[in-house]
């Protein structure tokens, strides 16, 4: 059931709590709404408070309220046309068929005369049996304590009681009957806000009937007929689900949609290309906690039936009161709902530190499991919360920050109660294929997607398969991501970081001059106490020393036995004269998120303390300092700022200022520089054109890109988004 209301701005809305009267204040607790089936609030045209005073006032009366609009059966929002109740149904994702006959709130009763009425009966029966044993057949079936499966005459005949129906009189002064749960199995209705904001002014909860916008039939997804129940009984109510019997094919005309349905489908043999590792995967994480709503929908759908909610108030009054209480004065960027990682700061350590790591290893499992559109609103929320300045008190706390919705006010809400722990979070450390997925995801050059092809595709089970089955079917990277699988995964502290990172200075200087500059980015930058691997920019002013730098330096390192390998070396950057990425890049095929000059390379120090003692001992000692992970970026003067900018941040925070340049600035922002999206000029927000503006210190360049793209600056330690 969906509740909806008469349009109004967010603004002239006038649904509040605390607009009743203090003499009718003592309705409102006596409210009961026990017998509602699950309700669900929609947000549309309702600010954060009022839909948060809409969900007090239902819990307070015993609601069932949910936040998954999958469970509910009563829809409550501020809307009032049939087509947008329908609209915002199926963008929720929730598939309805029209149930003919049904009065609603915008349209009158029924507005056909009696002798129209009977006429239009008579079309409908059309075809139909009318014999005495077809109804009873039907009456022995169905509860008539339901109507949630009456034919489209009862139905009419219910709402609008005949003249010649023996209790016709009786029924018309009777009051309204009460609410039967049984009456919304398999149905969702949509229902104005105007009913509970009425019903609280009443002191009473009001019939739903004259404000119901719209009733439809869910629709379950498609299931093989052998695996469809003849009938099922649930809650002692009989149901018809998939009953194909005779008279209920002619007692009910379920529409257009119904009827082509149940015609007969020609059998057309078609070959359609299975994907067998989507396949077997299925077969590993439905129905698991930590899975997406998409691969679970199926087996939801699959009950016919919703299942009761868990409630997020679940404290007594007193806990409740509490958690109610005043919310901590908010951050600007929650008042103004800003929705980019990259217009707030984002410290290092965040005071809820504890919920965010659960969440990250939800957002790992989804990542896993190629759930893309999971891992980027885990991401966007767990920014939110990173940013979020207090200790998380309260749901509502949740609900106010951008990105954050009703699933992570769930999951917290969890977390409260559970003494910090998630079911989600207990199920994915304990799933035996994400423990193999996840250590397969952690060897260098392979990704979510190929891991999953070496444990789905090639049954391999650790990283001993790996090397005795398929080592010749690896790339270089993943071979040498697999050699040194132990020691890379050892972080690198931050002096070894500064150590590396002066050694490549020394040799970039030795094959330009001394105005070479060098920037550590990445996680150094940030703060972090240990790294990774190792991020660093080489640049100079004069641009022409950058052109073709990066293969002179690496060849200057190799010969020192610095660089055991070197994995890829791009050129991209050069071979388009050092220009930023043009607005097409058909013809750069791969350039990925950055298209810079760079090397990524496998590091060694060649020295050690014993060194001469061991290699006078044994000729073929080995070297026992750990290999690490370098990136080595050269980046035009002229362009500093946003190679800086772009190499810092943490990976959230660069996705919304790619984002935040395309949907603000109508720009594309890349670590070679910005250009505008609808000319493909070069937008130099760094003042290289003029060489009195030209900027001679890279830091306030990259402050210059800020300023430009129309942000506050944030300092690299409050880019920590992840």
């Amino acid at each position: 059931m969906f509740i909806g209301c008469d349009f109004h701005s967010v603004n002239d809305f006038d649904f509040t709590i605390s607009a009743i009267d203090h003499d009718e204040h003592h309705s409102l607790l006596e409210l009961d709404f026990r017998d509602l089936p699950p309700v669900y609030v929609l947000a549309t045209h309702l600010s954060i408070n009022e839909q948060h005073e809409a969900e007090d006032a239902l819990t307070n009366g015993g609601a069932s309220l949910t936040y998954d609009i999958k469970e509910a059966n009563i829809v409550l929002g501020n809307i009032s046309k049939l087509r947008r109740a329908k609209s915002e149904l199926q963008w929720k994702g929730i598939r309805v068929e029209d149930i003919e006959g049904k009065p609603n709130a915008e349209t009158p009763t029924s507005p056909l005369g009696p002798n129209d009425r009977a006429t239009a009966k008579k079309r409908r029966k059309l075809g139909e049996r009318s014999d005495d044993s077809s109804q009873r057949k039907v009456d022995v079936i169905f509860d008539h304590s339901s109507t949630a499966f009456e034919t489209e005459d009862e139905a009419d005949a219910s709402t609008k009681p005949s003249a010649s129906s023996p209790h016709s009189m009786a029924a018309k002064d009777s009051l309204p009957a009460p609410i039967r749960l049984g009456s919304f199995i398999d149905r969702v209705k949509v229902i104005k806000l105007d009913w509970l904001k009425d019903s609280l002014r009443a002191g009473k909860a009001l019939p739903l009937e004259p404000y119901t916008i719209y009733t439809g039939r869910l629709v379950p997804p498609e299931e093989p007929a052998a695996n469809r129940p003849a009938s099922m009984k649930v809650n002692g109510l009989n149901s018809c689900i998939a009953s194909k019997s005779t008279y209920i094919k002619e007692g009910f005309p379920r529409g257009i949609i119904g009827r082509a349905n149940s015609d007969p489908k020609p059998s057309v043999k078609r070959y359609i290309k299975r994907d067998r590792i989507k396949d077997a995967a299925n077969k590993d994480f439905v129905g698991k906690s930590f899975s997406s709503s998409t691969q679970t929908a199926s087996q939801q759908y699959s009950q016919y039936i919703t299942r009761p909610t868990h409630l997020l108030h679940q404290t007594t009054s007193e806990q409740d009161e509490a958690a109610s209480s005043a919310l901590p004065p908010m951050p600007d960027w929650v008042r103004e709902n800003k929705i980019y990682a990259c217009e707030r700061a984002t410290p290092l350590i965040s005071p809820n530190q504890a919920f965010i790591c659960q969440l990250k290893k939800i957002k790992l499992a989804r990542l896993l499991t190629l759930d893309e559109i999971g891992v980027r609103a885990y991401s966007s929320s767990i920014s939110s919360l990173a940013a979020y300045p207090y200790s998380i008190q309260s749901t509502r706390e949740i609900l106010a920050l951008p990105s954050c919705d009703q699933k992570i006010a769930h999951l917290f809400h969890e977390y409260q109660t559970s003494h910090g722990k998630l079911q989600a979070v207990a199920d994915l450390e304990a799933d035996p294929a994400l423990k193999v997925l996840s250590e397969f995801y952690e060897i260098w050059g392979v990704g979510a997607k190929t891991a999953r092809e070496f444990y789905y595709n090639k049954g391999w089970r650790d990283l001993d398969d790996i090397v005795e089955h398929g080592w010749k079917s690896l790339s270089r990277v993943q071979q040498i991501g697999l050699k040194y699988y132990d020691e890379f995964m050892v972080k690198i502290p931050r002096a070894e970081v500064e150590s590396i990172a002066a050694t490549i200075t020394k040799h970039a200087r030795l094959v330009t001059d001394k105005g070479i500059e060098s920037i550590i980015t990445g996680s150094y930058r940030r703060g972090k106490s240990e790294s990774g691997d190792v991020d660093l920019i080489l640049s100079h002013q004069n641009i022409a020393m950058t052109y073709n730098l990066i293969e002179k330096v690496i060849k200057s390192l190799e010969k020192e036995g610095w660089i055991t390998h070197t994995l890829t070396l791009n050129l991209t950057n050069t071979k388009r004269n050092q220009e930023p990425l043009p607005i097409s890049t058909a013809t750069l095929a791969g350039y990925g998120f950055d298209t810079l000059d760079k090397a990524l390379v496998v590091w060694q120090n060649p020295n050690w303390p014993t060194k001469t003692a061991d290699l006078k001992a044994n000729p073929k000692a080995k070297n026992p300092n750990l290999h690490r992970r370098v990136d080595i970026i050269i980046s035009p003067w002229k362009t500093i700022g946003c190679g800086v900018a772009g190499w810092t941040s943490g990976t959230t925070f660069q996705r919304d200022l790619r984002r935040y340049a395309k949907h603000v600035k109508g720009w594309k922002f890349d670590s070679s520089g910005v250009r505008q999206r609808g000319t493909g000029r070069w937008v130099d927000l760094e003042g290289w054109g003029d060489m009195k503006t030209r900027c001679q210190d890279w830091k306030v360049a990259e402050r210059r890109v800020f300023e430009g793209l129309g942000l506050a600056y944030r300092e690299p330690w409050d880019r920590c988004t992840g």
